[in-house]
């Protein structure tokens, strides 16, 4: 008879405490890890890890796979990258609670917030749910290939309360506050982990509306917060303004709530464009508010959040022109398109009809040409300011919308171009080293399961690796250190103290790289979709095995057939 049920041997093992490294033999009896160490027993299965990383699985706060868990058993592209648990529900988006006739208006939002396209949405939800229990229930009627935890989403909460007062960004009476505060008492009891909101005016629906969650006043948000802590606790994220002093009176509010409450309050934080110092402010106001006791916690991109450009992702400047509309209707494959979109004629044609609009709203961000970078295999993400096309159209004396379109169809089939939107302002990362460095954050922003056709972002865990430390980068810091801010430290902001660590009795998430071989693969389009939907897909190299609850879930990026991923609903499972 064997005396574990899988054993580890000879892996050097991160433990997710921070400390240095070491060999050692990780046992695991059923989903907890029995031993690490010298383990002389036998497993009924073994894997020698000799030479390898054995660390904690990857924890990540911020995804938005509200839409694919109902459809799909693989979280890709999440689980590519070792990401063992994930949270759902954030910026305020969701799908519970919902009214039959409300579904519409909460699909919309998501496909305006998110990039989800509305037709795969529609195909695969199912809705066979209404309250926020039934959809926990609904999630934990299946099965997954890593653990997933939901926050009740503001925006689906506000509509389920108010209906179209909610879209009307109307107050909130003191009996809808009432109904909200019962309604998440109850569903954090039934299993929620937090509760999430949006300030964003970029925050939109399909159709143009603004989030209903945008002017929810504090005296709302405030009495969802003390229902949280009530309950038995969970976190609180929220989407802030992107207006400067609506930002500032923002976090004012939000360090009232998180004092009053207790609970922790969390946030994206990045680099922008607009105001490249701005991420200081910020943190500078988190470290402040945690010295004074209130848990507030910015999350923060290890690498810039990219947009990819491509001919058959959704974002592209020249779906403006009429004639390259007209192109890409044509049913044909993707080497023949790049093919039609070569001829001299239609490129004249296409560039004639966007030059009007380059320097205006049509173009929009895409103006932004010093941040535009052809990409010829795996994405560069840290490329230098002379690779960009505005640099290169400066060199060649043409304009950048024609570099832009040669680098897009004259290169190999299916051309990218990689446009850091966020945290790349000073075509650099040294601002990263000190969000990193911060005792008062979290890494997290990888959006898993959202901006389907424009990012690949979720592969954060893998960047953080070869990015940051010190094995696969001279000037990044120590491998134990790296491997604790995306395990414990991002498994203790939401309270899920029994994974994160490789210790007795935690649960047997567990991830086996082999560093040398570690790496990305280019983003490319799969149409794997409901509906036939398509989305661009990273894989990974590198991962040699991901263990979820004691079971082999992959090995060497392939999945084994074991689903032992389940709904948490609850802050110990």
């Amino acid at each position: 008879m064997p005396d574990h049920d899988l054993v580890i041997r000879n892996g050097l093992v991160a433990d997710g405490l921070g400390g240095e490294p070491f060999v050692a033999d990780v046992a695991i009896d059923g989903n907890r890890i029995a031993h690490v160490g010298a383990v002389t027993g036998k497993g009924a299965e073994e894997i020698d890890a000799a030479g390898m990383l054995v660390a904690p699985g990857f924890v990540d706060v911020h995804t938005h796979y509200d839409g694919q868990v109902a459809w799909d058993n693989r979280l890709t592209p999440s689980s590519f990258n070792g990401e063992t648990t994930a949270i759902l529900g954030n910026c305020g988006v969701g799908f519970a609670p919902v009214r039959p006739d409300a579904r519409d208006a909460l699909l919309e939002l998501m496909e305006g917030v998110e990039d989800i396209p509305g037709a795969v949405l529609r195909a695969g939800l199912g809705w066979q749910w209404e309250s926020f229990e039934d959809y926990l229930t609904f999630l934990g009627s299946r099965e997954y290939d890593m653990d997933i935890a939901a926050m009740i989403p503001h925006a689906a909460l506000r509509t389920y309360v108010m209906g179209e007062r909610a879209w009307a960004h109307e107050a909130a009476s003191e009996a809808d506050i009432a109904e909200m505060r019962s309604l998440v008492m109850k569903a954090v009891r039934e299993g929620a982990i937090g509760f999430s909101t949006s300030r964003s005016t970029n925050h939109r629906s399909v159709n143009g509306k603004v989030t209903p969650t945008l002017k929810a006043c504090e005296a709302e948000l405030t009495a969802i917060a003390m229902a949280i802590a009530e309950a038995g606790g969970g976190v609180f994220e929220f989407a802030s303004s992107t207006d400067h002093t609506a930002k500032k009176a923002d976090f004012a509010m939000f360090r009232r709530i998180a004092e009053a409450s207790g609970i922790p309050v969390t946030f994206a934080m990045a680099q922008m464009n607009s105001e490249p110092d701005d991420w200081r402010t910020i943190l500078d106001y988190a470290a402040d508010a945690q010295a004074h006791g209130i848990n507030i916690v910015p999350q923060f991109p290890v690498r810039p959040v990219g947009a990819i450009i491509s001919v058959e992702g959704s974002t592209n400047p020249f779906r403006h022109s009429p004639a390259y509309l007209a192109a890409l209707a044509e049913p044909l494959p993707l080497d023949q398109r790049v093919a039609r979109l070569r001829d001299e004629s239609l490129r004249s044609q296409v560039l004639a009809e966007t030059m009007p609009h380059a320097d205006g709203p049509v173009i929009g961000r895409f103006g932004a040409f010093e941040l535009l970078f052809p990409q010829s295999g795996p994405i560069e993400y840290e490329p230098a300011r002379e690779a960009s096309i505005g640099s290169i159209a400066k060199r060649e004396n043409r304009h950048p919308l024609e570099v832009l379109y040669d680098a897009m169809h004259f290169g190999h089939e299916g051309q990218l171009i990689y446009f850091p939107t966020l945290n790349y302002s000073n075509y650099n990362l040294d601002h990263v080293v000190e969000m990193l460095r911060s005792p008062h954050t979290v890494p997290g922003l990888g959006d898993g399961g959202a901006h389907v056709g424009i990012i690949a972002d979720a592969s954060f865990p893998t960047s953080l690796l070869l990015r940051w430390s010190k094995p696969c980068n001279p000037d990044g810091f120590d491998l134990g250190w790296i491997i604790k801010r995306h395990t414990a430290d991002c498994a203790r902001l939401f309270g899920l103290d029994d994974r994160g660590v490789l210790t007795p009795g935690k649960k047997a998430d567990v991830n086996i790289i082999d560093l040398d071989r570690l790496g990305l693969e280019a983003p490319e389009i799969v149409r794997d979709l409901p509906d036939g939907g398509r989305r661009l897909l990273q894989r990974t190299t590198g991962y040699v095995a991901t263990i979820v609850s004691g079971k082999v879930v992959s090995r060497n990026g392939e999945q084994t057939g074991k689903l032992a991923g389940r709904v948490i609903t609850g802050l110990s499972n």
